[in-house]
């Protein structure tokens, strides 16, 4: 449970940062995504989930990440 945590806590400092150090363009980048078809961005979430879960599996399923 405290890995989760930790990991949810990075996971939002990380989604935080553009926001913090780039508002403006943060802006811009938002607006440009209203523009975006809803099936683009549906390929887009789908592709960032799958590329995050195998990143979870091959961090703890393999010795890739053991120090």
């Amino acid at each position: 449970m405290k890995l989760l945590v930790t990991v949810i806590g990075m996971v939002f400092v990380i989604e935080g940062i553009p926001y913090f150090a780039f508002p403006e363009k943060m802006q811009a980048y938002m607006r440009k995504m209203q523009d975006m078809p809803p099936g683009s961005l549906r390929v887009m979430g789908a592709f960032s989930i799958m590329a995050g879960l195998l990143l979870c599996y091959i961090a703890l399923k393999t010795g890739l990440f053991n120090g």
